[in-house]
């Protein structure tokens, strides 16, 4: 079996030494680029299975490659983890907006980073037999093939979008508060941002669009899958 090819996108030597060591140490193909425009070409030529990619970049800065990413049909799905030096909030609801998984603020730990990397290739594994597909209306999550549709059409979803749609219809009729879904969505150990959570509904839900009626905001708790 393949080892999962990593594309690691930053401009500071020392950190892509630092990442490249820990990831192959952890058992991945690593593959990285040290400016936006050079991180672009390569995701496009090599299709990796997941991107780290800095926020602050020459040539081409991390928001606007993570834009491309996302619009190009080969990576609009390839999980991304945004790298920052900005520890303000504004900078890492940008990057989740753009449609980043999930955001690692430097200095940062590279056994939390190779964690979050593991937990993101996860979310995109196929599911096991025993799961099931979910009607709601003219909407269907079939949990077995990955896949999300809205009267037929399918609905293009990050792995964390498909996790994060697939736990509340699961469980649906029961209310999900933010801490847990960032347990059971992102497997965090400590909870840092509950902001995540509201930030990946909002991409989910405008990707729904009239199918968003499901998913419904219990306020001050957090949300949960309507019962069709």
């Amino acid at each position: 079996m393949p080892k999962p090819r990593i594309l690691i996108v930053d401009d500071e030597p020392d950190v892509i030494e630092l990442l490249e060591f820990n990831l192959r140490q952890a058992g991945y193909d690593v593959t990285s680029a040290e400016d936006g425009a050079a991180g672009l070409k390569k995701a496009r030529e090599i299709a990796p299975d997941l991107i780290v990619l800095d926020l602050m970049l020459p040539e081409m800065d991390g928001t606007e490659v993570c834009k491309q990413l996302r619009r190009e049909p080969t990576t609009a799905r390839t999980p991304i983890v945004m790298l920052t030096a900005k520890a303000a909030e504004i900078d890492r609801v940008l990057g989740l907006e753009l449609g980043a998984d999930d955001y690692v603020t430097k200095p940062f730990s590279p056994r939390e980073l190779v964690l979050r990397v593991r937990g993101l290739l996860r979310r995109g594994q196929p599911a096991d037999e025993a799961e099931q597909v979910i009607h709601a209306g003219d909407l269907a999550v079939d949990v077995p093939r990955h896949q999300v549709t809205v009267k037929g059409k399918r609905i293009d979803l990050t792995a964390t979008e498909f996790k994060l749609i697939t736990t509340l219809a699961q469980r649906r009729g029961r209310v999900q508060s933010r801490e847990q879904l960032l347990q059971d969505v992102w497997e965090y150990d400590s909870l840092i941002d509950t902001r995540t959570v509201d930030t990946h509904m909002r991409r989910l839900r405008e990707k729904l669009g009239s199918a968003a009626r499901y998913l419904d905001t219990v306020r001050g708790v957090g949300y949960r899958f309507l019962e069709s």
